[in-house]
């Protein structure tokens, strides 16, 4: 750590009145905190731990954030503050096991579907299952410091989780609304809306192979495809093929699944 810094951060805090929302916007405000989180091998040789504060620290966002994410990119986010806690989709039968007395779990319909992480109904042991993945803690004992793994498990909730794949289908929608009128501006477009860059020659044919098996697997298998449109609350456009729609899921869902779509870069 730089003990000089730290030294000025504390005095600005005191200087501040104490003002937390003033020292958050400083820091994520700050060059260094913009910094990207690429580095040159003599960078990574000399200051392997970053203690230089040469680039940003490259980490997976939290489990809360995740799915935020995810619906930000969609654009199904509600950010709305404050209010009650609410209940994203969950398995059935997770709840199963919690008795004195036996719960039940409706998942919320309307907006609140769809509101922050920081909002979801914390249950302690039985906490939301995609939070879990991705390392919150049950809150049944201080957390000073989260871990951060990485299992297939995690893949498995982007891929197959209700949220993610509605959250894949409205993006297929953005993208076929928004993206252009071709299939590589399409392709382009969804990389810059969810990893803010243009994407590779190979990472372009990749996708673009990908789009073009399953557009000939959803023409063969229409009731596939209006299976997939039908996966969670918000309605499907009308006004698009639904082989094509589900389709482009496909592809935003391997776009939400990328290790660099859930990291702070």
């Amino acid at each position: 750590m730089n003990p000089e810094l730290l030294d000025w951060l504390a005095c600005e805090f005191m200087d501040s009145g104490w003002d937390v929302k003033h020292m958050v916007r400083l820091t994520v405000n700050s060059r260094t905190y913009k910094q990207v989180s690429t580095a040159s091998k003599e960078l990574q040789t000399r200051d392997p731990y970053n203690r230089e504060l040469a680039r940003q620290s490259r980490w997976r966002i939290e489990a809360e954030l995740v799915r935020d994410n995810a619906l930000s990119i969609a654009g199904l986010l509600v950010p709305k503050i404050g209010g009650p806690s609410v209940k994203p989709y969950q398995p059935d039968g997770y709840w199963e096991n919690l008795n004195f007395p036996v719960r039940t779990y409706e998942a919320d319909t309307g907006e609140s579907q769809y509101r922050r992480g920081l909002y979801t109904w914390w249950q302690r042991s039985f906490l939301h299952p995609s939070l879990l993945a991705f390392d919150a803690p049950s809150r049944e004992e201080c957390t000073a410091e989260r871990n951060r793994s990485n299992i297939p498990q995690q893949a498995l909730v982007l891929l197959n989780d209700p949220t993610y794949v509605e959250a894949a289908r409205a993006f297929a929608a953005r993208i076929l609304k928004e993206g252009g009128a071709d299939a590589a501006s399409r392709i382009g477009w969804a990389w810059r809306q969810a990893l803010s860059r243009a994407p590779r020659t190979d990472e372009l044919s990749t996708v673009r192979a990908l789009l073009d098996r399953h557009i000939a697997e959803y023409h063969r298998d229409p009731q596939a495809a209006d299976a997939l449109s039908k996966v969670g609350l918000s309605p499907a456009p009308k006004d698009v093929d639904s082989a094509e729609l589900a389709a482009w899921t496909n592809v935003a869902r391997v776009i939400l699944n990328l290790h660099e779509t859930i990291t702070r870069s």
